[in-house]
């Protein structure tokens, strides 16, 4: 279901009654959806159950996916901002609305492929403006010792454990990965920092990590081995994205509006939309769901175009792939890749196949159970026809 959308229905000109309603292009904060009337597709059942369900949580999904509006929103609930629910499904889910004191890291704010003083002066900033609230020991020097006792304190002031939100835990990893000793550094960084939420556990009700790719193999994880990696869970395949009944239920206005400006019928509307945009899996046999970043443009401006290829295509990506050599034809008929490797990107392995997963140009098309292997390829037409614009040297 969608915010009730009060004051921002409106005419589109004198010859038509199609509304217009507030679409959120780029903004990824739930309580400005909510105070300021965005459409909001409401995502809190799911919030709730997974506030509920692991202490510590990993979740991979593509850039620009819903990764950040989903942190925005766990904060919200974990500071108990009771009223920015309203209407919505965590409004009959929640009955005690307990307020933790909330730390959040979003390393997407910020670049840091120049050197790792950029990573340590967002670290510094970020734990100075919670050391001005919740105060700072003297003995505390390096970053991990900085942020156990912020965790520590503000859990023994408040008689409550602290909720820990990292958005994008990978971007500085992922900026430096064609830089061998400067991802080294960054990579030692991080992992002092990441390795409290271990040793910090008694104090932690609930922590989040997002990003595109899953270094497990290397240090920064080494440490975490109690995430639980909700990434190619059933029950949370659509935590973030648009499924088919969602896009149904809440877009009748706009789609309408659509089909009217592309002189197609409803139905024929609602037929480019998944061939275009539809089609991401994160659980085999599970939803499938539209990429939300694309859907919402094509809903605001009434016209199908490549949304998602227009933000960018991740650097790191340009540079892996530029190693290799692929056949766009190599993968219309799918490309197989085991269930350890999917989620797994390692790059000392040659194998640039979950990169591709990882980052959105391929999704889950079926599963091989007997031989514990997925069957990969492209999503829908907007995914395809970016890899295929990549400038990189492919066989076309």
């Amino acid at each position: 279901m969608l915010t009730l959308q009060k004051n921002n229905i409106k005419k589109m000109n004198n010859n038509t009654n199609i509304c217009r309603r507030k679409m959120p292009i780029g903004i990824q904060t739930f309580d400005k959806m909510v105070l300021e009337d965005w459409v909001y597709v409401d995502k809190t059942a799911l919030v709730y159950e997974l506030a509920h369900d692991a202490t510590h949580n990993f979740l991979s999904r593509p850039r620009r996916f819903g990764k950040s509006l989903l942190v925005s929103t766990l904060a919200a609930y974990f500071r108990g901002d009771k009223e920015l629910f309203k209407g919505l499904a965590m409004e009959k889910s929640e009955t005690e609305w307990v307020k933790y004191p909330v730390f959040i890291f979003d390393f997407v704010i910020d670049t840091y492929s120049d050197n790792v003083a950029q990573v340590e002066s967002f670290l510094n900033h970020k734990l100075s403006n919670l050391e001005a609230i919740w105060g700072k020991e003297e003995n505390e020097e390096s970053f991990g010792q900085r942020f156990e006792g912020l965790i520590k304190r503000a859990s023994k002031q408040t008689g409550k454990n602290v909720v820990v939100l990292i958005d994008e835990y990978d971007r500085a990893l992922t900026q430096t990965m064609d830089k061998p000793e400067l991802n080294q550094q960054v990579r030692d960084v991080l992992k002092g920092f990441f390795s409290v939420l271990k040793g910090a556990d008694q104090y932690i009700r609930f922590a989040l990590l997002t990003g595109v790719t899953k270094f497990s193999k290397v240090s920064v994880f080494s440490d975490l081995n109690q995430l639980s990696d909700i990434s190619l869970q059933e029950k949370y395949a659509a935590i973030c994205g648009i499924t088919q009944e969602e896009l149904e239920a809440n877009f009748v206005p706009e789609l309408e509006a659509l089909a009217k400006a592309t002189g197609r019928s409803y139905e024929e509307t609602l037929e480019k939309m998944k061939e275009e945009y539809d089609g991401y899996h994160f659980f085999e046999g599970g939803p499938s769901v539209y990429n939300p970043f694309s859907t919402v443009n094509v809903l605001a401006k009434s016209k199908f175009g490549d949304y998602w290829y227009e933000t960018g295509t991740p650097t790191f990506l340009i540079n892996e792939l530029v190693q290799n050599k692929f056949d766009i034809l190599d993968f219309e008929e799918g490309v197989p890749i085991s269930t350890s490797d999917i989620n797994d990107y390692r790059r000392e392995s040659g194998n640039i196949t979950p990169l591709l997963f990882l980052t959105g140009y391929l999704t889950i098309k079926s599963y091989r159970e007997s031989a514990h292997f997925y069957i990969l390829g492209f999503p829908n037409g907007e995914a395809r026809r970016e890899f295929s614009k990549l400038p990189i040297n492919l066989h076309l």
